[in-house]
């Protein structure tokens, strides 16, 4: 449910006072293996209005079903659990950001099948296709995507793009010719910015891995993430060249290739809604649409304003889509109140009670789409469910050397011309652990 690696870093004093006051487990004894009653902890690694949220449903939930729910918000969640892990102080159940930290506490044995706990048959009929692999480990399903996110999102200003014709594109070559035509009469096709402090750089493997999806499917993209394709394979390099030629050519991006690096990605897409707007394009993640990052006057007439597509595929019937988001997985595999809960945070009856928020998604395809309170949250909802394939964001599955190390830093280096794509991806390759 956090707002992807942007929300990495973005702390306040006052969560923090409150965490260390004892937000947080301990780790006593009713946490997870041993504990039988009904009063259970959930951890998690989103905090702020998303955790009041949050809090608010489930509880209204728990109380209605005999169960005690110790909600342990932490923005440091990766740490923590890793920690209460290796001590044996586990919650009961925690939601897990990253599929590679899931994967690697499943492999220790600590985390439930959850094939006995959850009705699989459901499972399989209403989530997006891919979405319950990114909880699997050697073909087990350790964690479910509770909350997701999408990053196949193309924004635009939606009564500047009409006036000017501007359709939609059904395809990946009818995007390509879309962004010619728009520049052909003068103006920029896209907006670009990959600037976000330490994190500087996702945006651009976002962007990668997109067209790695898109070009090859998958079954490819899953095996690149994996390292079983090079890093510096032929197929990546081939998507270095899509984006030279569709964001960084002259022309093709407000303020030009070398404004990208220092260009911030929240608000790089402002210039849109200017007269004449800076740009006609924005390729981001749903989250964008929430406050904080696009002007105020926009969101608050955001139906109206915001226009949003999907990166189209390589055809008309094919729909892949890029995302992330927060898996449950289960601990106490014994505990009848945490299995209880299991099955509610992976039901659509949570799925509707969370879709009012705004900020939530579901990647259950038989959550009311009616329910999510903007025409746009509903685009995304809809994107999400008619997606032909979801693969969970590559660089939160990589090693951290590589997915927050090196595949950040080399493609800052590529975009602001200090290295050539080629270089850039050997030295991600080389970089990759032995």
């Amino acid at each position: 449910m956090r707002i992807r690696s942007a929300g990495r870093f973005a702390v306040t004093a006052g969560a923090v006072a409150l965490l260390t006051a004892g937000c947080l487990s301990s780790g006593s004894s009713s946490g997870g293996g041993g504990n039988t009653s009904n009063s259970i902890e959930l951890m998690y690694g989103f905090t702020g209005n998303q955790d009041k949220d949050f809090q608010k449903v489930v509880k209204a939930w728990a109380d209605k079903n005999d169960v005690t729910i110790k909600f342990s918000p932490t923005p440091d969640f990766n740490n923590l659990i890793n920690t209460k892990v290796a001590g044996n102080q586990l919650p009961d159940i925690a939601f897990f950001p990253q599929p590679g930290i899931m994967a690697s506490i499943a492999k220790q044995g600590k985390l439930a099948d959850l094939s006995s706990v959850l009705d699989t048959a459901d499972l399989k009929a209403n989530f997006v296709p891919g979405a319950l692999e990114a909880g699997q480990v050697d073909g087990k399903q350790y964690a479910v995507l509770a909350s997701a996110n999408i990053k196949s999102i193309v924004y635009y200003p939606k009564k500047a793009a009409q006036a000017a014709g501007v359709a939609a594109p059904q395809t990946l070559d009818e995007l390509m010719a879309l962004s010619q035509k728009i520049k052909a009469t003068g103006a920029t096709p896209w907006c670009f910015g990959i600037e976000n402090g330490p994190a500087t750089g996702w945006p651009a493997t976002d962007w990668v891995e997109n067209l790695m999806l898109i070009d090859y499917g998958s079954d490819v993209y899953n095996q690149w993430v994996q390292h079983k394709i090079a890093f510096n394979d032929p197929k990546v390099l081939a998507v270095t060249d899509q984006i030279d030629k569709l964001l960084l050519a002259d022309g093709q991006t407000n303020g030009g290739r070398k404004a990208i690096a220092s260009n911030n990605f929240g608000t790089a897409g402002n210039v849109m809604f200017n007269t004449p707007p800076g740009c006609y394009m924005y390729r981001q993640g749903n989250f964008l649409a929430q406050p904080g990052f696009f002007p105020k006057n926009v969101l608050a007439d955001l139906d109206n304003q915001l226009g949003v597509f999907p990166m189209p595929g390589k055809t008309a019937d094919s729909h892949p889509v890029l995302g992330g988001g927060d898996m449950a997985g289960l601990f106490s595999a014994d505990n009848d109140a945490a299995k209880k809960t299991m099955k509610y945070l992976s039901s659509a009856e949570f799925g509707n009670s969370m879709a009012p928020l705004g900020w939530y998604l579901s990647a259950r395809k038989d959550v009311d789409a009616s329910k999510y309170p903007s025409k746009t949250a509903q685009q995304f909802a809809d994107i999400t469910s008619k997606g032909t394939e979801f693969v969970f964001d590559g660089s939160d599955q990589m090693p951290g050397a590589v997915g927050s190390g090196s595949f950040w830093k080399e493609m800052v280096a590529w975009i602001s011309g200090q290295e050539t794509a080629k270089q850039a991806l050997d030295n991600i390759e080389a970089s990759w652990p032995k």
